[in-house]
């Protein structure tokens, strides 16, 4: 793509999109096709994906493909009539969850599984008040935004929101996520409101990638639910095996939830997502209201989500992303032997967090340097991105199809970035 064409390109957006819309990197990637890892720029360049968690079981993966092609051709509709496609997926994907989680309803979006999950757990609890954490991001809806104090300054919290620490063990003392609860609580009730929910993503995404400690999160999930309160967890980020280990991120912290909510991954890139939680909420919340979405649950998202569901367990996916985020963690620890600006390692399967720093006694975030190192791996065609409320932090999230051959490539580019752009 020429630059006068890319211009051409960009000036277009301007004009029909307006000053919403951000792009990635200094110079944005075109893209036009993506199949597995990759993805393919208008001149055929490919490019090795390895932010991309929508795609969970790799872009255009051909069973998805067919999946919704064959489901578009016979027949796509609304749950008020009834369809054979959503109560087979529901049976199938409730086996993935404990005993105690059983229902399910069928949304488009993360957002609306978020903003659907709190209005339950204000409807059922009585309460108002939500607890969040400091550099959540939870969706796009008017209250989600309020709730995500990630999207900035210009995003104005929203009503009855507290904010609460992360279980961030590299900064704070262990139990920190627990001790701001107390206070967030304390302040809560100071305030007259009482507590509907904590809400979290179980990765803690985008304060910096964190997976806690048991203990801590255990704790801070049952003074909440002490209080009045419901835990949702949500797993757009950590979800589907992502981190190895555990189907969920709730499991990491042998907690159950009251509510968990899904999204992007769900369909492969398809507008599916879900809110899965306990019978007797969704019971109670039905007496008192009703809930209807056009495109929730239609036939074509629930076979689009069941063949991803089958890719996970037939491909093993869950397995891949422990072994290869193993093999990528191990790499990682190699070049933080060689490069001091690498701080911290926080590795759970295939979501990674590299924070980089300028000092690390100090723990100084190292912002501008992350987006260069971001940039420059862009130039050399392999696509990461930055988390964290200093964006110092280089997120590592791939498709979950990533091969060990895919790894060498970001290692041997990074640390070449590394090495031939040192911080300074």
């Amino acid at each position: 793509m020429t630059p006068h064409s890319e211009r051409d390109l960009l000036a277009r957006r301007k004009k029909l999109l307006g000053a919403g819309y951000r792009l990635f990197y200094q110079q944005p990637l075109h893209v036009v096709r993506g199949e597995g890892v990759w993805l393919y720029d208008s001149d055929g360049n490919r490019y090795l994906d390895v932010y991309n968690n929508v795609v969970s079981v790799g872009h255009c993966h051909p069973d998805v493909v067919a999946a919704i092609a064959t489901q578009s051709a016979q027949l796509n509709t609304h749950t008020r009539y009834l369809t054979d496609a959503i109560l087979e997926f529901a049976e199938d994907f409730l086996q993935e969850f404990p005993d105690e989680l059983q229902n399910i309803t069928m949304t488009c979006t993360g957002s609306e599984s978020n903003d659907l999950a709190l209005r339950i757990a204000r409807q059922v609890t009585g309460g108002t008040g939500i607890l969040v954490t400091r550099w959540a991001y939870h969706g796009v809806t008017t209250l989600l935004s309020g709730l995500s104090p990630a999207l900035g300054a210009g995003a104005p919290r929203g009503d009855n929101v507290w904010l609460i620490d992360p279980p961030d063990t590299y900064h704070h003392a262990t139990g920190s996520m627990t001790t701001s609860v107390v206070r967030a609580l304390e302040a809560m009730q100071q305030a007259g409101a009482r507590p509907a929910a904590l809400l979290f993503d179980t990765i803690f995404s985008s304060d910096g990638v964190f997976s806690g400690e048991m203990q801590d999160v255990q704790q801070a999930v049952r003074l909440v639910r002490d209080a009045g309160g419901l835990c949702i967890a949500d797993e757009v980020q950590a979800g589907f095996g992502r981190t190895g280990s555990h189907r969920w991120g709730f499991a990491r912290y042998g907690i159950t939830p009251d509510l968990v909510t899904m999204g992007k991954p769900m369909g492969n890139g398809h507008p599916v997502a879900a809110v899965v939680g306990r019978p007797a909420l969704f019971d109670e919340f039905g007496r008192r209201q009703r809930y209807f979405n056009t495109f929730g649950g239609n036939p074509v998202s629930c076979q689009a989500a069941h063949a991803v569901l089958n890719i996970l367990r037939r491909e093993r996916l869950q397995e891949n992303a422990l072994q290869v985020g193993h093999y990528l963690e191990v790499g990682l620890r190699k070049l933080a032997a060689q490069h001091d600006v690498i701080g911290d390692i926080r590795a759970y399967g295939l979501f990674i967090g590299v924070e980089l720093v300028n000092n690390a006694s100090r723990q100084q975030p190292a912002s501008a340097y992350a987006e260069r190192v971001v940039n420059l791996m862009r130039q050399k065609r392999v696509l990461i991105s930055t988390t964290g409320p200093n964006g110092n932090i280089l997120k590592i999230r791939p498709p979950l199809v990533f091969q060990p051959e895919h790894a060498d490539i970001l290692l041997s580019t990074l640390g070449e970035v590394l090495t031939m752009h040192p911080n300074s």
